[in-house]
């Protein structure tokens, strides 16, 4: 670092945000945080989204270099696989790594967001306001203008850069798109998701340790633990089927026959109570490139690559990038033109990959995991992944047990494929010859 400390904007205080400025605070460079939203650790109602975080390895990692993981993974809970539910209430447990026995952890998203605002509040060079909406920006001046919600006061932010976490509705993104060359693609889902949950009287009756799906071909039921032994519940379905549960008799008949041992779990008048209080949410990928604009302005986080929550790979890659970021500032000190251009150039693929990863695992967990096939693949999988454990890594594995590229995972499973397809058309080809040369003789 040289005497001259340069500034860093960074718009929204969420998960990404704060994370991005623990990063960046350790490596002294003067930090400007502000969130729209008030101060969740004071807020009297917890505003926004309730849904658990699923935390694995690539956010793990993120979290150790600011010294977090362990203060986080004391208030999560550790899931070994997924406990599927049939129709009937029966349950099958599918454990994530057989081989290794690593296992994902569910942390709520509003406890990880406190213990990160306060780590990045511990550093001296960061300041972090609350109540304070972007209004506002010249990314080519590295000018934020901000309003003080609280007081209705505007006022003008100059910094060196610009660091856009504000989600997939970023503000940040908005600006940058109407610079030339900029690619913007975003889709919709025809599902939507409603939040129930279980409480803690009853969470005893869940399997621990699980992420428990209710697989159901075009729709889902899943739930995570809580501290509390409460559960958290998210129904995935389409929004016409949503809307034909308009009154109690239908929503009640729907579940009877499709969640039945979610009745019973999460209570028939609490199931009332929380299904028509709130309108289904919308889910959306989002696609863009490149992430910066010369050395002034860089989005990160949902902000430049929204996911649908199917992988649980929204925050890790999230998380992610701030350790990306962490290293090219590593690489290339003050660099920001040099910085920003690897950033984009090195996460484009990888984002828009996992991207389409979690698409595909939306259809794998409502439906595929209720077929042989699945189970054969799994089972197939785990003996080569034991047999060659530096070859041949599982999809999943990869994708949430290690920091391989994104675009490698997918790539490996690509070539997966085709092995054992081959294989396979190798085997019944001797298959037929064998039984040909018997007939025959």
């Amino acid at each position: 670092m040289t005497d001259n400390v340069k500034s860093i904007t960074i718009i929204g205080g969420g998960l990404v945000g704060s994370l991005c400025a623990c990063f960046l605070a350790k490596r002294g460079y003067r930090i400007k945080l502000y969130e729209s939203r008030e101060d969740l650790r004071k807020a009297k109602h917890q505003r926004g989204r309730s849904i658990n975080l699923a935390l694995s390895h690539r956010g793990r990692r993120a979290l150790r270099s600011v010294g977090l993981e362990d203060e986080v993974l004391q208030n999560a809970i550790p899931m070994k696989g997924r406990l599927l539910h049939d129709i009937s209430g029966a349950t099958k447990s599918v454990i994530y790594d057989e081989h290794t026995n690593q296992c994902i952890y569910s942390v709520s998203r509003n406890l990880l967001n406190g213990i990160l605002l306060t780590a990045a509040e511990k550093f001296p060079n960061v300041e972090v306001f609350f109540q304070s909406k972007l209004i506002n920006i010249s990314v080519r001046e590295g000018t934020c203008i901000i309003s003080n919600m609280a007081t209705n006061e505007t006022f003008e932010v100059q910094s060196d850069l610009i660091i856009g976490a504000d989600g997939a509705f970023s503000k940040v993104r908005r600006f940058l798109q109407q610079i030339p060359l900029f690619q913007f693609s975003q889709t919709y889902i025809d599902h939507g998701y409603l939040e129930l949950s279980i409480p803690p009287c009853r969470g005893y009756l869940m399997t621990s340790n699980h992420l428990h799906i209710w697989p159901r071909g075009e729709f889902m039921m899943i739930a995570l633990p809580n501290k509390d032994d409460s559960w958290t519940v998210t129904l995935f379905m389409s929004f016409r089927r949503f809307e034909e549960l308009d009154d109690k008799e239908k929503m009640r008949k729907f579940f009877e026959s499709t969640f039945p041992d979610a009745i019973e779990l999460i209570g028939e008048e609490e199931l009332e109570k929380q299904f028509f209080a709130a309108k289904p949410s919308h889910l959306v990928s989002i696609k863009c490139s490149p992430y910066h604009f010369q050395d002034r302005a860089l989005v990160i986080g949902d902000a430049a690559h929204a996911m649908v929550p199917f992988y649980g790979q929204g925050m890790n890659c999230g998380f992610e990038d701030c350790t990306l970021l962490d290293e090219l500032f590593e690489t290339h000190a003050d660099n920001f033109k040099v910085i920003l251009e690897k950033f984009s150039s090195l996460r484009k693929d990888d984002a828009h990959a996992i991207c389409d990863l979690a698409m595909y695992n939306f259809i794998e967990m409502r439906d595929l995991v209720t077929k042989p096939s699945f189970y054969v693949r799994k089972v197939l999988d785990n003996i080569l992944f034991k047999m060659f454990p530096s070859t041949w890594i599982p999809l999943y594995n990869s994708v949430s047990f290690s920091s391989i590229r994104y675009t490698v995972c997918m790539n490996n499973r690509k070539w997966q494929n085709k092995i054992i397809i081959t294989g396979l058309l190798i085997f019944f080809l001797v298959l037929s010859i064998l039984f040909f040369l018997w007939r025959k003789f």
